[in-house]
């Protein structure tokens, strides 16, 4: 892993001061504006300033919540910066670099990162381009080639990756399972969590139905409605508000070679997740910082096979042996990686990773429900198998 002698220009110069959120639920009864809204608005509060304040706001490109209108209805006013950032639940931890960088170069000051939306009473990103219509674009041209041949949604996509994982390493469904399972029974304790009060073991997992072979229906996230927001200000604006900062140490997003949406199989390889890698070493690269030095971890959890190549690619342990990693119960509280100590899209919430920077936000903080003891610096990733982002944040030091 790169690692400098000093840490880059960025590490240090944001922190994130505020976190808001709707309720989780399977039908929110509410537009997606209205969630943004809420979520804003809390996010705001939480880091004891008010709406006159914020002067940027950062989204993804696949929310429907126009930052016009989400000023317009928040109180917020003039913006000096806006945003976006593609790639579905690959932007997660990017709209925190956007803003990371705005506040950095000193073209805003207060500015929100949110998403939002229905994604289980409204439309349900489960069911892939089955059922929609095709555009005449490039993206649409790429699924051409996949489509007609059934890979049509993402569990259907990330089989394909899984299966060839099993057979290089040796790594069974069983192996998958135990995410799932810590995922659950970290949301069993989460109030917040949609999964509050239900953990799972693996023999549930094992005996929960085929959804696209070998993804059982306990290994895919879940369908959610809900909003989320947080407020990234300069590290020195943040020491003056009500909570501890949580400090972006690194900030990266990355692409690798022959990219795809989640269907990068004209690789040489197909097990690894190589944007991921990019975005691991250019995250310790900003940071000065090394797999060692960090504490617990957010790792994105669509599908519980993907966590096992995140946990490679950042250096957590070798390739093939997240399994081993695993099993061993280092993802656990009282393990080496204490990893979505919130539950995770398995148990909380799937917000596309949002609901995850703020669990990591609450980490730093010393407010997370399931708190490791003294976790120092924690990692986040965004959305694997498209092009992706990540973050360290760590307490102010």
């Amino acid at each position: 892993m790169t690692r400098r002698d000093r840490p880059g220009p960025l590490s240090g110069a944001a922190a994130i001061a505020g976190i808001g959120a709707t309720e989780f639920s399977k039908d929110s009864g509410r537009s997606e504006l209205r969630l943004a809204c809420e979520a804003v608005l809390a996010a705001v509060a939480d880091a004891g300033l008010e709406p006159s304040d914020v002067d940027g706001l950062v989204t993804f490109t696949a929310d429907t919540n126009s930052e016009i209108h989400v000023a317009r209805s928040t109180g917020i006013g003039e913006l000096r910066f806006f945003s976006r950032v593609g790639y579905g639940g690959g932007a997660a931890c990017g709209t925190v670099q956007q803003a990371a960088l705005a506040v950095a170069a000193g073209v805003a000051d207060v500015v929100v990162c949110y998403r939002a939306f229905n994604e289980r009473s409204g439309v349900r990103y489960g069911l892939g381009q089955a059922d929609r219509p095709a555009d005449t674009g490039a993206d649409g041209a790429a699924y051409s080639w996949i489509t007609p041949f059934g890979l049509s949604t993402p569990a259907q996509w990330v089989a394909m990756f899984a299966r060839r994982y099993m057979h290089e390493y040796g790594a069974t469904s069983e192996d998958f399972g135990r995410v799932a399972v810590v995922d659950r029974k970290h949301a069993a304790v989460n109030p917040a969590a949609w999964f509050h009060g239900r953990p799972i073991t693996l023999a549930d997992h094992q005996a929960s139905r085929w959804i696209a072979e070998p993804l059982r229906l306990l290994d895919c996230c879940q369908e959610s409605d809900g909003g989320q927001a947080l407020v990234v200000v300069s590290a020195e604006r943040a020491r003056d508000l009500p909570h501890p900062p949580a400090v972006v140490r690194a900030a990266a997003q990355g692409s690798g070679a022959d990219q795809h949406m989640m269907t990068s199989y004209y690789r040489p390889s197909i097990t690894g997740i190589p944007e991921l890698g990019l975005v691991g070493r250019e995250l310790y690269a900003q940071s000065g910082l090394g797999p060692d030095d960090v504490g617990a971890a957010v790792l994105y959890d669509h599908f519980t096979p993907l966590v096992l190549p995140q946990l490679e690619e950042l250096g957590f342990c070798a390739r093939g042996e997240a399994r081993h990693f695993i099993a061993d119960g280092h993802l656990e509280l009282g393990g080496r990686l204490p990893c979505n100590t919130h539950g995770g899209q398995l148990g909380e919430a799937y917000l596309h990773g949002m609901n995850g920077v703020a669990e990591a936000v609450r980490l730093v903080r010393g407010t997370s429900v399931n708190q490791p003891a003294a976790p120092g610096d924690v990692i986040v990733t965004a959305g694997t198998g498209v092009p992706t982002s990540g973050l360290i944040l760590g307490p102010d030091r």
